[in-house]
Parts: C-alpha cells; sequence; structure tokens
C-alpha cells in the first residue's frame, strides 16, 4: 500500500500549487511638493475666471524751473487665472466580487486613497509644466534681455554653470536670492554625481560627502548648489521637442526633437516672486453609494482646481536631455 507522499494522487489533492499571500503588493509612489510651491489664491468665493490688476513702474522726467511738470499714467494690465481643471476618479466593486474575493476589504479600502493620489498627481504634473503652457519653440523667454529659457550647457546635459546663470538671469529681473528652488530631473543629478569636479574630492574636498553617499537624499539635494535647494521630480514637463533650443552662451544649439527634453524649473518661493499661482474651486471630496440596479459598491472622488506661471520674469527653465 502507498505512502502518503508528494507524488501520490491522493496526497497531491491535499498540496496547493500555488498559495496566496494574505497582503497585496501596492506600486512605489515618488514624493511630491508641488502645493509646497505654488501661491493658493483666496478672495476667490465664487465664479471660474479670477483677474488681477496688475501696475508697473513709474517713471522720472528731468524738470526745468519754473516749467510745467510732467505727469506721466503708471503702465497697467490684466493678469487672469481661471479654474480649467475639473477631475473625476471612479472606482467600484460588485457585489458578487465582494462576496467571492479573499482580498475584497484590502481593495475596497484602497479606492480612496488611490483616487486622492491620482488628483494630486495630476495637480504636480499640471504645475510643473505651467511654465511651458503658450511657450513657442526655441524661445528663449527672454525678460529684461536676459533669456529665461535655454539648453543644458553641454549638449543638452546640465552643467554647474547653468545653476549660476539661472542665478544671475533671475537676478537681472530683481527676483529675491532668498528661497531659491530648483527642481530638475534624476537625469540631472546622475549627470551632478559624474561631474570631474565634483567626483575629483582631492581638488574639491567639500564634495567628498556627495561622493561617498550621492548627491540628493529623498526628493532634495545634499549640497545647495549656487544658493538654490535642489530637488528631483518626475513630474517635470519631460516632451520639450524644440529642435534648436540656445544655450547659455547665446549661440550653441541644441536638438531636442529626436530625444524630447525635460524642462527644470528654477525659481523663488519668496513672497510674491513665487511664480506659481493657483487655487482649488474644491479639494478632492468622495461620494459613495451602493447602486442597487447594478449591484455594485462605487466611490468617486471629484476636484476643480487651476494653477498657472504668475509671473515669467520669476522662473528659468533649463531643458536638458534625459539620456544617461
Amino acid at each position: 500500500m502507498a505512502g502518503m507522499i508528494s507524488s501520490n494522487t491522493d496526497m497531491q489533492r491535499l498540496i496547493r500549487a500555488e498559495v496566496y499571500s494574505s497582503e497585496l503588493k501596492e506600486i512605489l509612489r515618488d514624493e511630491m511638493m508641488a502645493q509646497s510651491v505654488v501661491r493658493m489664491l483666496d478672495g476667490f468665493p465664487d465664479g471660474d475666471t479670477f483677474t488681477i490688476p496688475t501696475i508697473g513702474e513709474t517713471v522720472v522726467n528731468t524738470y526745468t524751473e519754473d516749467s510745467a511738470v510732467t505727469y506721466d499714467p503708471l503702465d497697467t494690465a490684466e493678469f487672469q487665472f481661471t479654474i480649467d481643471k475639473y477631475l473625476q476618479s471612479g472606482s467600484y466593486i460588485t457585489k458578487k466580487a465582494a462576496q467571492d474575493s479573499f482580498y475584497s476589504a484590502q481593495l475596497e479600502s484602497r479606492f480612496v486613497p488611490e483616487q486622492a493620489r491620482a488628483i494630486m498627481e495630476h495637480f504636480e504634473s499640471t504645475t510643473m509644466a505651467a511654465p511651458e503652457v503658450g511657450v513657442t519653440a526655441n524661445s528663449a523667454e527672454a525678460q529684461n534681455g536676459v533669456a529665461h529659457r535655454i539648453s543644458g550647457g553641454n549638449g543638452g546635459k546640465l552643467e554647474l554653470e547653468d545653476f549660476a546663470y539661472a542665478r544671475y538671469a533671475l537676478k537681472k529681473s530683481s527676483v529675491p536670492d532668498r528661497g531659491l528652488v530648483a527642481v530638475v530631473d534624476p537625469s540631472v543629478e546622475f549627470q551632478l554625481n559624474t561631474l570631474t569636479n565634483i567626483t575629483n574630492v582631492s581638488n574639491n574636498p567639500m564634495f567628498e560627502g556627495i561622493v561617498r553617499d550621492g548627491i540628493a537624499t529623498g526628493m532634495r539635494f545634499v549640497a545647495n548648489v549656487y544658493g538654490f535647494d535642489v530637488y528631483t521630480s518626475n513630474f517635470l514637463k519631460s516632451d520639450v521637442s524644440d529642435s534648436a533650443l540656445k544655450e547659455r552662451d547665446g549661440s550653441t544649439t541644441n536638438n531636442f526633437g529626436t530625444n524630447n527634453g525635460v524642462a527644470n524649473l528654477f525659481f523663488s518661493t519668496e513672497g510674491d516672486a513665487n511664480p506659481f499661482v493657483g487655487a482649488w474651486r474644491q479639494m478632492p471630496e468622495v461620494d459613495y453609494e451602493y447602486n442597487k440596479d447594478y449591484q455594485r459598491h462605487e466611490y468617486v472622488t471629484t476636484a476643480r482646481y487651476g494653477v498657472k506661471k504668475y509671473r515669467a520674469e520669476g522662473i528659468v527653465t533649463i531643458v536638458t536631455d534625459p539620456d544617461v
């Protein structure tokens, strides 16, 4: 008589060929920062369009004794901001599926957090892409005679000197050198990690910790670069296809038409110099109901918001090739 061994047919009926874990595997999440750098507008109780009058500087004229004074009007303009994003994220599970699935409780508990996360990722991507909205191909977006949109200075790879240029461009536009922030693609972190003048610690002992530990921890760089607190983000606009965008020297061009570039952002978060404004008409809001006609549990999260570039002079964009 055969014993109860694994090759025995009777025993095989008692062995589970596949065992499922009691936990669900979730995807990894990138950190987000847009809500901390966008100046959220208040005093916007209804409607979907908000208008902010803008005034310029007064002028000075030479005065001649005993002659009439010249009166000059201030330059005026308007900035319009619109709540133009109306989002929804919905999920459901049928009653039968909930009864039959071992994971139904875990799955249903993730609906609302996942929907809120999806909406906030949309806000993040929209914010990081805002400086490129309305910009024509190869435009330098010059402010006060200085280009505010350039290509990375080494064949489309970001250099340390590009950080210095971004600071210069902002200073020429009277942007305060406080609260300076740079948001760069992870490929830029790699490029900086491998720069010769950083890796050669015998010549630059100040960079020794960077070579040992890497240039960033979490989103933030270990070192401050030319006054910028530098953060990495996977939400930057990454489909820039300019074919002849100039480097900081004003003459050398790089083609991002074949391998799309990523738009790295340099700006100040100090007071009114902040280049982003936004407003929530409706923060992410959850609705739930049991649909008796379809016999299912339904969850939906909706939100309304707008975000826009507020000061063109307050931001510098440096496009780089993400290919490392």
